[in-house]
């Protein structure tokens, strides 16, 4: 049993208090740390599956070598996840192998296909930087010491991850012609499916354990700001439309389209034209999950069996 009450423990983190293990922990910070660990677990899960199927479109061996490099680095980055879970009390075998492709609770980003090498590239510009922006405010304020120092290693990978995303979009948006048309397609329908990434705005979130218990320290509308004020400039650098401006008079990131809007599955279109829709409309899509959630679980899980058949000699 915690030696605090949630309102001391709440007061003690804001004042620098460092929460080491589960018996420092009232029942409402471990929530919000299972939430905040689930989340980033299964972000770095579904992100292995998704790189791998596009890392077959590499123009070379050497760059599926680094595409490869990078789904290491992410399965590994989910097992630090799962890790800290088991630590606080958490199965990891069920996390992993025994819930439902519908009960992971990765961002919707990740439900998607990446149909070519641009898409692959513009997901490390794009996906892998706001998982940046979500980590590096982790990373410097999070009051869960074990969490704190697991982040040293994974957010220097994550860095490597969104380089190879930058590289590569200069690359092809250099060569002109069909590769850049491919990276302003990707660019047209990532941009807002992260935008989307972090969440409801601040005006209409009701409270956040995370903040509280300062699990982190930015909010969703903090953290979409830190993401477009890397993410736009990179954009206008390369020749690309993002639908979004700095506003001076604002002195913010603003965006050039209804938020949130209406999302195309099949064509992996946003209906900009067709006006704002309800948030409850966003949340009835995320649950549904996307096109290839289920198929991307089901690479994971399998994996299980694989493994199990080759430690009984079933497996040549």
């Amino acid at each position: 049993m915690s030696p605090f009450t949630e309102d001391e423990l709440k007061k003690n983190v804001h004042e620098g208090y460092i929460v080491e293990s589960p018996e420092e922990m009232t029942e409402g910070y471990r929530k919000a740390l299972v939430v905040q660990l689930t989340v980033q677990a299964d972000t770095e899960l579904m992100s292995a599956p998704a790189y791998w199927m596009a890392a077959r479109y590499a123009p070379s061996t050497n760059t599926q070598v680094s595409a490869h490099a990078i789904i290491q680095d992410e399965l590994a980055h989910a097992n630090i996840g799962y890790r800290l879970l088991e630590d606080i009390g958490e199965s990891k075998q069920h996390l992993v192998y025994g819930r439902q492709p519908h009960e992971f609770k990765h961002p919707y980003g990740f439900d998607q296909p990446l149909d070519n090498w641009a898409e692959l590239v513009v997901a490390n510009g794009f996906f892998d930087r706001a998982g940046i922006c979500l980590l590096s405010d982790v990373f410097q304020n999070t009051s869960y010491g074990p969490l704190k120092r697991a982040l040293v290693k994974v957010d220097m990978e994550e860095t490597f991850h969104l380089r190879h995303g930058e590289v590569w979009m200069r690359r092809l948006t250099k060569a002109g012609g069909e590769a850049k048309d491919l990276v302003q397609r990707a660019v047209d329908w990532m941009f807002p499916m992260t935008i989307e990434w972090f969440g409801l705005p601040d005006a209409l979130k009701r409270h956040s354990g995370q903040l509280g218990y300062k699990l982190k320290a930015l909010t969703n509308d903090q953290l979409r700001q830190t993401w477009m004020a890397s993410t736009v400039p990179l954009c206008e650098q390369l020749g690309l439309n993002a639908p979004a401006h700095w506003d001076e008079q604002r002195g913010e990131y603003v965006l050039e389209y209804p938020f949130p809007c209406q999302y195309d599955v099949a064509d992996k279109r946003w209906a900009f034209d067709a006006g704002e829709i309800s948030w409850d409309d966003v949340f009835k899509r995320w649950k549904g999950r996307g096109p290839m959630n289920e198929i991307y679980v089901e690479s994971i899980q399998r994996s299980r069996g694989d493994v199990g058949r080759w430690l009984n000699g079933k497996v040549a």
